[in-house]
């Protein structure tokens, strides 16, 4: 194997701009077998077939080796995410979802658009007095976290804390090797189910008409969602309901602001935010991977992928596969007919169970911001949040 084969996150630039590496591992080696002991997937049609082939998200199907071990070493100490449905095979997975399920529906979540528009418009005025802000901070963020906190119903909460620390923990999502960052990343864990527990108790006392409720009945009426449980299906949708909407709105503005063209288009067709929505989703995925264990030999491209082997799909880099999208893949166009066919929320029996909101979310912030605002411009250096997988802008300077 080449050093120019060898997937490196490490390389210059990759952290602003990942997809020149993505490109030269699909033409290269596409099935990749990585050193560390992982493997990495770059085709679209590969990437789609793995998320709908019904293999293992358990960590304890992985064969023995490095990976395996260092996932052990922590397992005592990270029930709060290795219980969640994100991370559980069936039954267990379609028991946990089916808990949540009803409350994700199309119906259900366009009932929340007048709460969406008016926390939009909040932010906007927002916008509107500073004039010089960041995105980050005044929309991107405040917008999601404030829809998933409203529907789970939670009393105010130290988000400045809670940002930091789900920061932490989403670090997860990708292949560590890195003691210190383990060690982090469950100690993290362990403050965040302690401020899940907080909350839950909170509720406990005060009921209502809203998700957690709902969740912490379904759980007194027996059905078998146990403490540990409850407290990682709550801290699952609080990190899976803010921080990849944060990434989708912050990359959007990004792409569309670098994109004067795409941006008047939709500043002229509002109408258009719905599939402009759905082509940021595919050219700068606020997810970039998500993995699989293989439960037995599995067979791609000539070659055979051994059981209990760590599989990584690049959703980004499936976005942007020219065998599918065609030629101009890697260019942005909010009026592109099939972008819809993404993998951004995954596929299978894990699609992304809050994918409805995310849109509505998306639809809103985007269509909102650039009819409210004719002058919206970047006004500084887009930094970026150092993630492998929920890579995103960390701080988006505008003025408008």
């Amino acid at each position: 194997m080449t050093e120019a084969m060898i997937f490196n996150p490490l390389l210059p630039g990759f952290d602003a701009d990942p997809y020149p590496h993505y490109r030269e591992m699909r033409e290269l080696d596409p099935v990749h077998e990585h050193p560390l002991g992982f493997w990495f997937l770059t085709r679209y049609d590969d990437v789609a077939q793995l998320l709908r082939s019904g293999l293992s998200v358990e960590d304890r199907s992985l064969a023995d080796g490095p990976i395996a071990d260092q996932y052990r070493a922590f397992a005592g100490e990270r029930n709060a995410i290795t219980l969640s449905m994100l991370d559980r095979d069936p039954p267990d997975h379609t028991r946990l979802r089916s808990l949540v399920a009803k409350v994700f529906t199309p119906r259900s979540v366009a009932a929340l658009e007048p709460m969406v528009a008016g926390l939009v418009d909040e932010a906007l005025n927002r916008i509107a007095d500073g004039k010089h802000v960041d995105l980050v901070d005044e929309l991107a963020f405040p917008l999601p976290f404030a829809v998933i906190s409203r529907m789970l119903g939670t009393p105010p909460t130290d988000h400045v804390r809670l940002r930091e620390l789900t920061g932490t923990l989403v670090r997860s999502l990708e292949v560590v090797t890195d003691p210190e960052v383990l060690k982090a990343i469950a100690d993290a864990e362990v403050q965040l189910a302690g401020m899940t527990e907080e909350i839950i108790a909170w509720k406990r006392a005060n009921p209502a008409d809203d998700l957690l409720t709902a969740l912490i009945q379904a759980e007194e009426d027996g059905d078998k969602l146990t403490d540990d449980e409850l407290v990682a299906q709550v801290l699952l949708l609080y990190v899976a309901g803010h921080e990849t909407t944060v990434n989708l709105i912050a990359n959007g503005v990004v792409a569309l602001l670098r994109h004067p063209g795409q941006l008047a288009a939709l500043r002229a067709d509002p109408e258009l935010a719905g599939g402009a929505v759905e082509e940021f989703l595919r050219y700068d995925s606020p997810v970039q991977q998500t993995r699989r264990i293989t439960t037995a030999p599995y067979p791609l491209r000539g070659k055979e992928i051994p059981a209990g082997q760590f599989v990584i799909a690049c959703l980004g880099a499936a976005n942007r596969d020219p065998d599918f999208w065609g030629p101009d893949a890697d260019e942005l166009r909010i009026d592109r007919p099939d972008a819809h066919r993404h993998v951004s929320f995954g596929a299978g029996p894990h699609h992304c169970l809050g994918a409805a909101l995310a849109r509505l979310e998306g639809k809103v912030a985007f269509s909102n911001l650039v009819t409210r605002f004719p002058n919206l411009a970047l006004d500084g250096e887009v930094t970026w949040n150092g993630r492998l997988n929920l890579r995103g802008a960390s701080s988006v300077p505008i003025s408008v």
